[in-house]
């Protein structure tokens, strides 16, 4: 969906210099140079991360993976996967350890696509990032640096900032001109640095690790699960890798030591005797050691990821935090995808400039929950004994009534890590009863979704092919708001649906008023964008696919989207009696429907009734219009 491909700019001018090539970076440089952005992306490292660093895809990654159709990729390079976690201990009046336990890593009681934890080496999954930005002419200038920027809108409206940059041994710079800046460098950010963004800590340094990947020989049973290790001799975090490898989080020092030192060191040597020790009775002997580094843990977090919406902060610039719930580069590709989709939306021309207000807080909001949870989960990993074997009892468990504390505690912090429990809170994209969108069809009572949360997955049977599809998964990321109108059965919701129709197609409508100039010259098989690049609409009508005819069911509007027609006739375990289980997962009528707006990250904007009449659309047009640059719905003419 390149839309500013014509764009001509000189050769000094960019969208955007995007600085450090890490998850955050690579994320953002992905998304906008398939959108058409000129990009100048630059890292200080003379190639991609060649050993160690972030290994961890959660499951919700995963989806945003595939959407991007980057996860064939990634899962080509063998992933080890976990889906449980176990738990060992001293064993009672006993020496050495013994399992006390396992759990689910994405329990049942979410509804994952992918209930796993995916595990690479992140110079891998970087590459496949670069193997596609490569496809759309944008390369990672390496070994690059910034030395220096200003940003001054007032003296250049159009490119307000001004970019020093330098090669990393000093034989050559140069000068740039971008619409925004993003820093995503990591934990010591220059751009942070020159910015005087201070960093908040939680709490003082606790705990130093050492981390090891390698190749072991070992009789321990569980080296090929995630594992939590607590004996008389210290902590051990057991992590498969790809490639036969494993990682092992060791705990070198900790504030309760008499000789507590943040800044205590040990050598490879040193570390792997303490893993000996700590795995007695099993012994583990390293074949070959790939990477090993020593670092002590804090959680902090940036006071502001921007200060004038023209020069950004992400990932690990913004937030860091223990790598015991492996969620450091899923919220940096979370960071980018938020900033990426409302910068688009701002240079198309879609939505106003103060949208990308919303980017701080946020992603801000999460990055607290984060560090907030990160202290709870480092509790739970060492609870006494039997909490291992009550999390077991957790993963199945559906009486909420019932749960203890430790259980909340459990499903909250699953919910957290498996990505799915990421939610934003009210604003101008995530309807509340404060929110200008007010009307009686706004967000039906029995809804189940919840807006600033993602949408349910559910399976439906597509119409044109009588594939059997995930409904979520079908409009890719293209940078586009998704209209999902659940139509109900045709015999009783025909009429609602030609409203609906006649509604988006009269000038001044929040789908009319972002028409694409060049809509009649669009091909006929161009299936997602084919009026508006701002739009993409599926219909899921509740009927068998055998029963559904397109030009006789649906108004020409919505059947422009052929290829987004779908039969909700796929059987759910979670509603086994309903007729419609996808409209039915969702809260909405079996016979009557609904409209659901999902953001382009995926996540929920507004539910609206499907009613007759104009209340539909108005409500629809009253959600974009608090925040689009256009005033929507005020004329009636029709096009």
């Amino acid at each position: 969906m390149a839309t500013h491909a014509d764009r001509r700019y000189a050769s000094n001018k960019y969208d955007i210099v995007i600085v450090g090539a890490g998850p955050a970076g690579l994320m953002l440089s992905t998304c906008l140079a398939r959108w058409g952005y000129k990009i100048k992306h630059i890292d200080n490292r003379a190639e991609p991360t060649p050993t160690g660093r972030a290994d961890g895809i959660q499951p919700r990654s995963l989806d945003l993976l595939r959407n991007m159709g980057l996860k064939s990729a990634i899962m080509a390079h063998k992933p080890a996967r976990v889906y449980e976690v176990a738990f060992w201990d001293p064993p009672r009046g006993g020496k050495g350890i013994a399992r006390t336990g396992t759990w689910a890593s994405c329990p049942s009681f979410i509804d994952a696509r992918y209930p796993f934890t995916t595990l690479l080496h992140q110079g891998m999954i970087e590459r496949v990032f670069i193997a596609d930005l490569e496809k759309n002419g944008t390369q990672v200038q390496r070994p690059w640096t910034i030395t220096g920027f200003t940003s001054d809108e007032k003296a250049n409206p159009e490119f307000p900032v001004t970019v020093q940059l330098e090669h990393i041994d000093g034989t050559s710079s140069e000068s740039v001109q971008a619409k925004y800046l993003f820093g995503g460098e990591g934990a010591r950010s220059f751009i942070r640095e020159q910015l005087k963004i201070g960093v908040k800590h939680k709490d003082p340094i606790a705990h130093v690790w050492g981390v090891m990947d390698g190749v072991v020989k070992t009789d321990f049973p569980d080296i090929k699960m995630k594992c939590t290790i607590h004996s008389e001799h210290g902590s051990i975090m057991v992590i498969p890798r790809e490639d036969n490898m494993v990682r092992l989080y060791i705990q070198i020092a900790s504030s309760t030591d008499a000789d507590w030192n943040p800044r205590k060191t040990a050598t490879q040597e040193e570390v792997q005797e303490s893993a000996k020790r700590i795995l007695n009775p099993y012994s583990i002997e390293w074949e070959r050691v790939e990477w090993y580094s020593v670092y002590p843990i804090g959680q902090g977090i940036s006071e502001k990821y921007t200060l004038d919406h023209r020069v950004f902060l992400g990932g690990d610039a913004c937030h860091t935090h223990s790598p015991k719930a492996g969620q450091g580069m899923n919220t940096a590709f979370l960071d980018a995808l938020n900033l990426a989709w409302k910068i688009h939306a701002v240079e198309g021309g879609l939505a106003k400039r103060s949208l990308l207000e919303t980017y701080e807080p946020e992603r801000k909001d999460v990055a607290e929950t984060l560090l907030d949870f990160d202290n709870k989960y480092a509790k739970l990993f060492s609870q006494r004994p039997d909490a291992a074997s009550e999390a077991s009892a957790a993963s199945t468990s559906s009486s909420a009534a019932e749960d203890n504390e430790f259980i909340k505690a459990f499903k909250s912090a699953c919910e957290f890590t498996s990505g799915y429990g990421v939610a934003y809170k009210p604003n101008e994209l995530n309807w509340s009863p404060s929110h200008p969108a007010q009307s009686h069809v706004v967000h039906p009572a029995s809804t189940k979704l919840r807006t600033g949360r993602l949408l349910i997955n559910a399976d439906v049977t597509r119409v044109v092919d009588a594939n059997v599809v995930h409904v979520e998964q079908e409009v890719p990321l293209n940078g586009a708001f998704r209209l999902f109108v659940f139509a109900g059965k045709p015999a009783v919701t025909a009429q609602a649906l030609r409203d609906l129709a006649v509604g988006m197609a009269r000038r001044g409508s929040f789908y009319s008023a972002y028409a694409r100039a060049d809509a009649d010259a669009v091909s006929h098989h161009e299936h997602h964008n084919p009026h508006s690049r701002f739009f993409t609409v599926c219909t899921v009508v509740a009927a068998q696919r055998s029963a559904v005819d397109i030009p006789r069911d649906l108004p020409a509007l919505l059947a422009r989207y052929r290829e987004h027609v779908y039969a909700d006739d796929r059987r759910d375990r979670r509603v086994p009696d309903a007729a419609a289980p996808a409209h039915a997962k969702m809260g909405l009528d079996q016979d009557r429907g609904g409209v659901v707006v999902v953001r382009p990250d995926g996540y929920v904007g507004i539910v609206v009734s499907l009613e007759e009449g104009t209340a539909t659309v108005d409500a629809l047009n009253q959600y974009f219009g608090a925040f689009s640059t256009k005033k929507l719905g005020e004329t009636q003419a029709q096009l």
